[in-house]
């Protein structure tokens, strides 16, 4: 089973904000509703432009987050 993800969890609750289907959604972004569905699923492989593509929809894109790390030797 997938672990829906922050992603996940912020694409389904925006696409429920703004009254859309999974096929509208799809239809508006210009991606697979195989695409949505598995997005939404919180799939761990998926085309980062093609997140980008549903995420401007909502003003929102993709991008670097800094986390805490226990061993600084990268």
């Amino acid at each position: 089973m997938k672990e829906l993800t922050k992603l996940s969890k912020y694409v389904k609750a925006m696409r429920k904000q703004h009254h859309l289907t999974q096929r509208d959604l799809c239809e508006k972004a210009g991606v697979g509703l195989r695409f949505i569905r598995e997005l939404e699923q919180g799939k761990k492989t998926l085309r980062m432009d093609k997140v980008n593509e549903v995420l401007l929809l909502f003003g929102a894109e993709l991008g670097v987050v800094d986390i805490e790390r226990k061993n600084d030797d990268v």
